[in-house]
């Protein structure tokens, strides 16, 4: 089961700054990432101080944050863009479900990125949080690459004369938000064609490794529901807010943005029927082998019932039983047992019970 770690909160107060998770990397990572139309510019391995330059600046700048375990770094980044203390509180609790809230100076976005494991096919959960003001986008992430969805968004940055350079830090938001949702249809489509290999193998032999991988892919199924069901009410809160940090010409993208949400969790409900389609599968293939089996045990034993019963008569020791001296009864006794069993397989055919 899951820990929370909640106990290191209690009787803290509202706001205090408190890692609830596991910590993901050594050392923190910052990057930052500012451009206008004409202008782009890119800071790799930064540092807190080179932050300090941005606040203010004329253009969009994106500071994405990769570790989140240093609460004095997190808390100084949050401080420097006036970043509420609950938000804040927020972002380090890495267990915290996905939501939206809207601040003062700022809107606060908490996913889940789910990336799938280089050496087993599992799925990996991680937290980003998003921070949107009028002039700036925060990331923060529990680790560094390869765990990161965004090089697209890095990539569309760097393209000199793109429309991303072109348009404000809600578009900006929304494209890190898109990103998030477009990598779990790439897990989407990796879980279906193991759904399908499942259901060919269970057609055709199931076994007992084919149940321990349904109950694998149950769980599976459940981390990625637990994601994705919110991402609804957070694309139609954005959708419906009247908050002047999403501008108008964002709407059409949330709008899309939203039908994709949409679109993720119809599939995850429907892979979720599958899934139970195939332990119905699974089960049902399991008890026609055993009463195939069953069927071959009772036809065997019902064979010897008349076989056990004439060799148990001949097998008393009375002293006056009949052919006991005769020179021909053990040939007989063969013949009529051959016969039995021939005549039973026969009619056992003939009703076509075998």
């Amino acid at each position: 089961m899951e820990s929370f770690g909640k106990a290191k909160t209690i009787g803290l107060a509202p706001g205090s700054l408190v890692h609830l998770g596991e910590r993901r990397q050594e050392n923190p990572v910052l990057e930052i990432y500012h451009f206008t139309a004409a202008v782009f510019e890119k800071r790799l391995q930064a540092t807190l101080d080179d932050c300090r330059n941005y606040p203010g600046r004329d253009g969009v700048t994106w500071i994405n944050l990769e570790g989140i375990h240093d609460v004095s770094l997190v808390g100084d980044l949050g401080a420097m863009f006036d970043i509420h203390s609950l938000a804040l509180e927020d972002i380090l609790d890495t267990h915290h479900p996905p939501k939206m809230e809207l601040f003062e100076n700022n809107l606060l976005i908490i996913l889940k990125m789910l990336t799938l494991k280089a050496d087993e096919p599992a799925i990996e959960k991680e937290q980003v949080s998003i921070v949107l003001g009028r002039d700036y986008v925060i990331s923060f992430q529990e680790r560094e690459p390869p765990g990161d969805v965004f090089n697209g968004v890095r990539g569309r940055l760097e393209k000199s004369g793109g429309p991303m350079r072109r348009r404000g830090a809600d578009y900006l938001a929304y494209a890190l938000f898109d990103s998030v949702v477009d990598s779990y249809f790439v897990i989407l489509d990796h879980l279906g064609d193991r759904l399908a290999e499942l259901e060919e193998e269970l057609t055709k032999n199931p076994t007992r490794d084919a149940l321990s991988r349904i109950h694998h892919f149950r769980n599976e199924l459940g981390t990625l529901r637990k994601a994705v069901w919110p991402l609804r009410e957070i694309a139609a809160g954005l959708l419906r807010s009247e908050c002047d940090l999403i501008g108008e010409p964002i709407r059409p993208f949330l709008r899309d943005l939203y039908d994709h949400t949409v679109q993720v969790i119809d599939t995850v409900e429907i892979y979720r029927d599958s899934l139970a389609n195939l332990l119905d599968l699974y089960l049902s293939s399991a008890s026609h082998r055993m009463n195939e089996v069953m069927k071959v045990l009772t036809v065997i034993a019902t064979i010897f019932i008349p076989l056990t019963f004439i060799v148990g008569v001949y097998g008393m020791n009375f002293h006056y039983m009949p052919e006991l001296s005769w020179r021909w009864g053990y040939p007989l006794v063969w013949l009529v047992m051959a016969a039995c069993v021939g005549g039973m397989i026969a009619y056992f055919r003939k009703k076509g019970w075998f």
